[in-house]
């Protein structure tokens, strides 16, 4: 029986990254470089994937610059949008699969309960409104697709908030975070795994090319937070788990004891934020069986990592 085989697109994100470990035993993993296949290129796309045949595509690259965005929109829509629809397409030609990732930010922020899938969306930002174009640009095709929308992604590396967070203590400069958004702080290791359990279910069974669960789901942690709720609960698992392995822990209890919380206006952006955007992941359980651990405990597990290399 021949392996199947999966296309990687994005390897080097936050997402990516853990990607290409989860998704490595399902089969014959193929990450190709920027060089060749470039979401900004649509050609070398179309050439890659028709090279490659893969069974499943998996796009974990995208223009995630939410507020330069503004002043860029033909690229964000270009990579978030154009780009995923040329996958669906090519996918659809070759009955392959594409999984491809969107984002909390195709959502106002109005609603005083968890989005569902269903929620009509009203993107108020360049980004957001490129991350809906690509869910739409895929639907149109008629391709086998799962669009797995996610929130406040963060990682043991490369750029984003909980590294944030870290530098900011360990340089002894002040944080005032906004404390008047609230969302699902998910890490990105969980959005790989549950990935490779949805991708795995769907490589190991027979089903028709137009399946039932194919759509878009929320792929998120449970539970919600504030920005500042967020940044709070790192120091405290920093302090916590470095109290634990008996090292020194004051830069971080100094940072606490610091933070501030401020408003939105206080903070002002070149894109403007929705005030609320948790999604409700209860459609993915009810599917696939899958609900992944409340933030915190995702938070301490990520900490942890970083904690059992020495970094904090």
């Amino acid at each position: 029986m021949n392996q199947p085989k999966l296309l990687l697109i994005g390897r080097n994100g936050q997402v990516g990254w853990e990607l290409a470990r989860t998704l490595a035993p399902l089969g014959r993993l193929i990450c190709p470089t920027r060089e060749e296949l470039d979401l900004t290129d649509l050609e070398s796309v179309r050439r890659t994937v028709r090279q490659v045949r893969p069974d499943v595509i998996v796009n974990a690259a995208a223009y995630t610059r939410v507020d330069q965005a503004e002043c860029e929109r033909e690229l964000a829509f270009l990579v978030n949008a154009r780009a995923p629809a040329v996958l669906a397409e090519i996918a659809r030609q070759l009955g392959s699969l594409l999984v491809h990732y969107s984002t909390d930010y195709v959502f106002d922020g109005q609603s005083s309960a968890a989005y569902v899938e269903d929620s009509p969306p009203a993107p108020l930002n360049v980004y957001g409104e490129s991350k809906l174009a690509g869910e739409q640009g895929i639907q149109a095709t008629g391709a086998r697709y799962l669009i797995l929308r996610t929130s406040w992604i963060y990682a043991t590396r490369g750029r984003n908030f909980l590294r944030m967070v870290l530098r900011a203590a360990r340089d002894a400069r002040p944080l005032r975070i906004v404390n008047d958004q609230v969302g699902v702080p998910t890490w990105s290791r969980m959005i790989a795994e549950a990935t490779a359990a949805i991708t795995a279910g769907r490589l190991n069974c027979d089903e028709a090319p137009a399946s039932d669960n194919d759509g878009i789901y929320h792929l998120c942690a449970a539970g919600q937070t504030s920005w500042f709720g967020f940044a709070v609960a790192i120091l405290e698992e920093c302090i916590r788990q470095l109290e634990r392995r008996g090292a020194d822990s004051r830069v971080y209890e100094k940072a606490l004891a610091s933070a501030s919380p401020i408003t939105t206006p206080e903070y002002p952006t070149a894109a403007q934020r929705p005030a609320f955007s948790v999604l409700c992941p209860s459609k993915l359980l009810s599917r696939f069986r899958l609900t992944l651990p409340p933030w915190r405990e995702q938070l301490r597990l990520a900490v942890e990592e970083i904690n059992v290399y020495q970094q904090l």
